[in-house]
């Protein structure tokens, strides 16, 4: 994909003859992450889709217990030292950050009580600040209110090198300042597109000041609440088994009106992936399973037993041929194929068009990807 190509997507996108979802995917395809490509549709004037979320609740609770399986159990419930998937994911169930990314590539809010915008101000026109301002009526599990020294709290305690969070670089070039109660606001050393990065997504939740003050720097590690949360999530900590499991509890103060629908919720880990995909699909002893490595012949007998099915869902990863755009028959200072010389045909991008055009993809998505990929 050239500028060109990028900048028809584009204007596909303003002109409403392409979704942002659609947007997103092709971005997808050439190994962009969701926010790049939103960050992409807002530099172009896109505005953010409006979009009314599909689930909507009329009470709280009520759905028993919810039971999902992972690869592996989390090791610890710190989001600041999640090492994979596992511990973001189950850190998640207790903490939040000021807002997250949904499946369009919209940036939703979460804590916040909305999303930064240059409209009124919050989003500086010169790109070197953020301001955000903090829902009024959130309380940690212990009944704190979160305030905006939460969030500065939250900022030293990731930057600090001596902490050794695995979060640092979210946080080490910027300076949050204390606007009053529930506003801070994030500043850069210069221009940044890209802001909506500290206190955001993954690397964005929020920890509790009072629980987690004594243990900065190289007493981190010793703090209790790595393995026992205090959050403002959706679930209060009931019970945590490093490496096999975690559970939570409902939290009846939780701060978004009729949610959570579930009572409860159990996080598993450990089995193979088959056996993972059979305990869902087949035999319906959990709701839900992460990212079933199987292949799709054996997932389509597994949903015949009707206790659940396949969702699939695309990511960044792209798989690929790379071509060398460099001379392999010319030698610089004693190299061969040196970045200083061309590739005699393979850098004409007609020529690399025309070999794209020689993959059978149609073959290539049914026999190699199934349902699993776009070729």
């Amino acid at each position: 994909m050239n500028e060109g190509d990028l900048r028809a997507l584009l204007r596909r996108v303003k002109s409403g003859r392409l979704s942002r979802r659609g947007f997103v995917q092709r971005m997808a395809a050439v190994g962009l992450t969701a926010p790049m490509a939103t960050q992409l549709l807002a530099h172009a004037g896109v505005a953010m889709a409006q979009s009314r979320p599909v689930y909507k609740p009329t009470k709280r609770g009520g759905g028993g217990v919810l039971k999902v399986l992972w690869w592996q159990g989390p090791t610890l419930l710190n989001p600041h030292f999640a090492t994979g998937t596992k511990d973001q994911d189950g850190s998640r169930l207790f903490y939040e950050p000021l807002a997250g990314w949904d499946q369009d590539g919209n940036l939703r809010p979460i804590l916040a009580e909305a999303i930064p915008g240059r409209e009124d101000g919050s989003l500086a026109a010169d790109g070197k600040s953020v301001t955000w301002k903090l829902k009024k009526n959130v309380r940690w599990h212990d009944g704190q209110p979160l305030t905006a020294d939460d969030l500065v709290f939250t900022w030293e305690y990731a930057r600090n090198p001596a902490t050794a969070c695995l979060t640092i670089a979210s946080y080490r070039d910027v300076t949050v300042e204390k606007v009053d109660q529930h506003t801070v606001t994030v500043k850069f050393p210069k221009p940044t597109p890209f802001w909506a990065d500290a206190f955001v997504a993954a690397a964005g939740c929020v920890i509790p000041k009072h629980m987690f003050s004594d243990y900065m720097g190289e007493k981190s590690r010793d703090a209790p609440t790595n393995l026992k949360p205090v959050g403002t999530g959706p679930y209060k900590f009931k019970d945590f088994k490093p490496g096999d499991m975690v559970s939570g509890v409902i939290n009846t103060d939780y701060h978004q009106d009729n949610r959570p629908y579930f009572d409860a919720i159990e996080m598993k880990g450990g089995g193979d992936a088959v056996s993972a995909a059979r305990a869902v699909l087949q035999t319906g002893e959990f709701d839900f399973g992460w990212n079933m490595q199987v292949e799709d012949e054996i997932l389509l007998r597994l949903e015949k037993g009707g206790k659940g099915h396949v969702v699939i869902n695309p990511g960044s990863s792209v798989e690929h041929i790379q071509l060398n755009n460099t001379d392999p028959s010319t030698e610089v200072d004693g190299e061969r194929s040196s970045i200083k010389t061309k590739h005699p045909s393979l850098t004409d991008p007609a020529v690399r068009q025309a070999l794209a055009l020689l993959v059978d993809k149609d073959s290539v998505e049914k026999f190699i990807y199934g349902r699993t990929g776009i070729a």
